[in-house]
């Protein structure tokens, strides 16, 4: 785990799924609070910060989507979406409404555990002051990759979790074509079986990039696709 107690928000209307995710969680060292539907989740983060919220798609009233998308222009905390079996729809649409991940229904607690903890080792470690920055200009934003921080002006462009580290990852060997399996295995997510459908999401976080980073996304400057290669960061 990135710190220690780190404390998540599991949101399911299922008090049954609420109870266990909770009791296994706990007893894997980490601090939890449940909430039975969005507008009890939007009252716990009114009032407490959370480390990870994981997510159940499929709520009566507002869906887990719906939030993600509410949560994300107020948040960067990660996400970790719950979905039905075999729909991609929902997988597609939850990460191109913000998610950081998602886990098809049923699962393993063992699994959910190892994605909540990948999620948690991506997100920023915090930046000793004395840190001298490294910024990378990209037309109107700028990218600061010690702290993970993108701005536009004085405004603060709010990325996920996973796209501060694709955005590390790009950083890191500017002008250079990463693959898309490169950059599965670089999130941590491991290919495996479902190869093709992890690149697809690949393809989903990078079009949300992009319409942060550029001007025009269809003709992207900066966040480029490499035909036959995969994608590529250059700055000015």
């Amino acid at each position: 785990m990135a710190d220690p107690n780190p404390h998540l928000l599991i949101v399911d209307d299922d008090e049954r799924i609420r109870e266990l995710l909770s009791r296994y969680l706990k007893r894997s060292g980490f601090l939890v609070s449940a909430a039975r539907d969005a507008a009890h989740a939007r009252r716990l983060l009114a009032g407490l910060e959370f480390d990870l919220i994981v997510l159940d798609v499929m709520m009566p009233g507002e869906d887990g989507i719906s939030l993600t998308r509410s949560l994300r222009q107020e948040m960067a905390t990660p996400i970790l979406l719950l979905t039905a079996r075999d729909e991609t729809k929902d997988r597609i649409a939850g990460l191109e409404a913000g998610a950081d991940d998602y886990l098809a229904k049923p699962f393993e607690p063992k699994e959910l555990l190892l994605r909540i903890n990948a999620i948690l080792r991506r997100m920023p470690e915090p930046v000793e002051v004395s840190a001298a920055p490294k910024v990378l200009n990209l037309g109107r934003v700028r990218y600061d990759v010690d702290k993970g921080e993108m701005r536009e002006g004085d405004e603060t462009v709010r990325l996920t979790g996973t796209e501060v580290q694709l955005m590390r990852i790009f950083a890191a060997q500017p002008g250079e074509p990463l693959s898309r399996t490169r950059l599965v295995e670089e999130l941590g997510r491991g290919a495996g079986k479902d190869g093709q459908a992890q690149e697809r999401a690949v393809d989903v976080q990078i079009t949300r990039l992009r319409r942060k980073i550029e001007l025009d996304p269809k003709q992207p400057r900066y966040l480029q696709t490499v035909r036959g290669e995969g994608y590529m960061l250059v700055h000015d």
